[in-house]
Formats: C-alpha cells, structure tokens, sequence
C-alpha cells in the first residue's frame, strides 16, 4: 500500500497562520517530517502515536541534506505511510517543495501541496508595513538573498530590480545584505530608500530595524541582528510607525513561563499569547486517574441519593464523566442532583457536559461554597464531593459541622510531571523570563523540586505571579516573595494582574 505526502506550508511562525487543511494533515499524519523554521506548537496536533522527525536547516548547520529528506519522505511514503511535511512559509517560495516533489514523482509516492502564508508578506504586516500601498507601492517582487552556490552565474536582474518594482522583498538574505544593498544603489535605487528587516516575523520575540539602503548594513551590524529576517525595501516602510500593531501589544516583549499541567495550561497561553506575550510551557504536575475502591463504585451507582454534587475543579468535572462512562453511565445519571461548581472555569467544564450548574459562589475558595450553599441545605442532605486524592479539607469540615452528610470522591491525583524539565531549567538559567506563573500550591512545590538547590537562584530574576493566596502562602513558605498575587482566581484574573504589573 502506497502512502501520502503533504508538502505543507507550516506559515511565517505564528503557529496560529497554518491553514484549516493544514492542521488537518497534521492531525491525520503518521509521520511529521518539520523544519527549523516551523513553529514546534504546531506539533500538538499531532496523533500520540505519529513519528516525529526533525530535519531543520541553518547556515552551515544542516541535521540531514537534502536528498536524504527526499529519501525519507520517498521511503515512508512507500510504507503506506501518511506523511505531513512541515516547512516554514509556504512550501514553493524558496521552500523546496518542487525538489522534493520530485522525488516523489520518481518513487511513485502520491502528494499534495497545501500552500501556506509566506514569511515575504506575513512578517512585514506583523511590522505595520504593507507590500503595497495605494500611491505609493503598487509592485512587490520577492527574491532570494541566498541564491544557489552552485549557478554559474545570478539569475537576479539587478538592473531592473532595482527601478521597476516599488516594493522589494529579500529572503534569506541578511548575510548578503551589503552585496543586495550595494547591487540595489549600483543598479539605481537611491541610498535614502527605507529599508527595514524583521527578524522571527509574526512570533512574539519579533525584532524590527528600520534604516535606508546607505546605512542598513551598519545599523544591522550595530544592532546585531541575525537570521532569519525578512529584509523590505521600499517606501511602504515608512508606514510602520502609522500602522504598526504587533508590537504594541501591552505583553510584547514579555516572556512568562506557564508551570501548570499540559492538559489545563492552553487557555491561560492563549490569554496571554493574544496579549503579545511570549509564552514557555514548562509543565510541572499533571494529573493521573486513581483506581476506584468497592466503597467508590457503589457511590458511583447510587448517585441519586445526593442533593448535591460539588465540584473544586475541571479536571475532576473531566474525571467524573469519565469515570461514569467507564461505568456505563452518562449525563441522565444526574437528573435528580443539583450541582455546584467553584469558579467561572469548573462551571464551563460542567456546562460543557449539557448541564448547567445550580450554584457557582462569587468567590473561588472552599470557604464560599460553604457560605453559597449553607442557605440550600438542610441537616442530614447527603452531598458528594469530587476531589484529588490531596485537597484542602475545609469543604467537608464546614458542612459536616451544619449536619450535612459528605462523601468524598476522590478520582485523581496530581504528581510531579519531570518531562518538561529541561525546558524549565534552561529558561530560568537564560535569564529570559520575566514572569513565572502559580496556579496552585502543587506547581510551587515541584517546581522548586525540579529545580533543585538553585532553585531561589534561578527564579531570582522573574516575577512569581501566583493565582491566588493559597498559591502565594505556599511560595512564602518556600522563602520566596510574590510579585503578583491574583484577587480574582481564574487565569483571567492573573493574566489581568500581570497586565496591570507591566503598565
């Protein structure tokens, strides 16, 4: 059986460009053969199970040739594999994408090209410069400012290059950038022409240097810019100041480390993503199922014997409904019980299951849904409680004191994840991080594990941000000092207390 090849163009960078058909084919995949220039979030959409190959290509620093991609793409795609082919921009503007097609042809393997947004107009516009402009560019051409070595001679036109086109798009071309300067002012252009270059186009550590074709290749070396950058040349440069957008973001330049588990960290990611943040995931818990005691599954099947059932978390919303279909059970379980649900995310977890939630207290602490559900509880109400197996006890004490009768369901447990570690540490050691997130007591505590005896050292130059007190007595107990402490504690709360910090 004969495989598939997706030659897909993975976008400048911001892993949020990638096409609908694209992220379909990295889901279908098999095998991900990626590039250094495409973006590594794009990878979790890929199957657990779907081989990952990196064949990133740098100056002088190629992890596999050329003709050795085409003959892994060749080789899988002749196992039946379904193969996606990561390269950054789109796969047919400089990308190689014919070449290995090509091959592909010769070794019978069927492909497809999904194009994708190229970094030649995507970084500019995430510069505030525009390709074209009315009056002002109405041409663009995109070049490559690293043509191939082994040509006898240039196939650029410098002499019409230079005059004929308003704006000018280098690719791959800051090493060259004295000899594109210098052919550009040969051949006509004037010195005074805007350039600009934006290095890491549309990823939130963008840098952009405006300066004219006479100075740039000074500026750029004063400032030391490096590859990759997209090099601009042309009047639409002069724009950026009116149209510039990217990087205004009130988080732009900020780089904060999230430390909560995989599963839960995408929303506060994508809070502070949206807000020009430049985000490391560097999980430290996650979470993992407990087996269920006899005691357990009889509380399971008879959950119509409680008034309510309350839940501390989304993970346990997630644990419970799982734990009801392991048991043949679904949604209809719950006609009779009415439901709590501590905090704003705990209430979508269960709105998200087609029920609405009868109490969700204003506060998220244990102590508020004692007080919210005091008045709706009389002596001798049973009520279930879905809990970790370690969880603060102030829930059941307080309503046993009223009379009420608690059962505890404990379904998960929150260990130590170690398999971010590396990325972690190197962060911290970089001296990158401006901020480093807490969204509960556990990330805290094997954080400072992970990190070990340096652990004060490495985070003495990030702000901690925790998500609310509890999270902040345990950094104190660990002789640290919060920077931020969250009032409302919802990661919309913290991402609204570090925004408040940086202004």
């Amino acid at each position: 059986m004969t495989g598939i090849v997706y030659l897909i163009g993975a976008g400048p960078g911001d892993p949020k460009l990638i096409t609908v058909k694209g992220r379909e084919c990295i889901e279908q995949a098999d095998v991900i053969v990626y590039d250094y220039l495409a973006d590594s979030h794009l990878l979790k959409w890929a199957k657990l199970e779907a081989e990952l190959v990196y064949v990133g290509k740098r100056c002088r620093n190629h992890t596999m040739k050329q003709e050795d991609i085409n003959a892994l793409l060749v080789e899988r795609g002749q196992q039946g594999k379904i193969v996606a082919r990561l390269k950054g921009g789109d796969p047919l503007v400089f990308g190689r994408g014919g070449e290995e097609a090509m091959a592909l042809r010769e070794g019978n393997v069927p492909f497809e090209f999904v194009p994708g947004v190229t970094s030649a107009i995507a970084a500019p516009a995430y510069a505030g410069i525009p390709v074209t402009q009315r009056a002002m560019a109405t041409s663009f051409a995109v070049v490559t400012g690293h043509e191939d070595p082994t040509k006898p001679e240039s196939g650029i036109h410098w002499d019409g290059l230079a005059t004929a086109v308003d704006t000018v798009c280098f690719v791959m071309g800051v090493t060259n950038l004295p000899l594109i300067s210098s052919r550009l002012i040969e051949h006509g252009r004037s010195p005074k022409t805007p350039v600009a270059l934006v290095r890491w186009g549309t990823k939130p550590v963008q840098e952009v240097l405006v300066s004219t074709l006479e100075h740039v290749v000074d500026d750029v070396h004063k400032a030391g810019i490096k590859a990759p950058a997209i090099i601009v040349v042309g009047d639409v440069v002069n724009l950026r100041e009116q149209l510039r957008w990217f990087d205004n973001k009130p988080l732009f330049g900020k780089t904060i480390l999230v430390t909560r588990a995989r599963a839960q960290a995408s929303v506060l990611t994508e809070q502070l993503m949206a807000l020009g943040a430049n985000v490391i995931e560097a999980a430290t818990i996650k979470t993992e199922a407990l087996e269920l005691s006899e005691a357990d599954i009889r509380v399971v099947e008879h959950l119509e014997d409680y008034k309510y059932i309350i839940f501390t978390s989304a993970e346990g919303v997630r644990y419970f409904f799982d734990t009801l279909k392991a048991h043949g059970k679904d949604v209809r379980s719950l006609g009779s019980n009415k439901v709590c649900a501590i905090g704003s995310a705990t209430a979508k977890a269960v709105t998200d299951y087609g029920i609405i939630p009868d109490v969700v207290p204003a506060n998220y602490r244990g102590e508020s849904v004692v007080e919210a559900l005091e008045p709706l509880v009389i002596a001798n109400d049973k009520v279930l409680l879905i809990q970790p197996k370690v969880a603060r006890g102030v829930i059941p004490r307080e309503l046993r004191h009223l009379d009420i009768h608690v059962d505890i369901l404990r379904l998960y447990e929150t260990v130590q994840d170690d398999s971010q570690q590396d990325i972690l540490e190197a962060a911290l050691e970089n001296g990158e991080v401006d901020y480093i997130t807490f969204t509960s007591s556990s990330t805290v505590t094997n954080a400072l594990e992970l990190l070990g005896a340096n652990a004060k050292e490495l985070l003495a130059n990030a702000r901690i941000a925790c998500i609310g007190p509890i999270t902040a007595a345990t950094v104190v107990e660990n002789g640290l000092q919060p920077a931020i402490v969250s009032e409302v504690y919802t990661t919309e709360g913290l991402t609204d207390a570090i925004l408040a910090d940086v202004k």
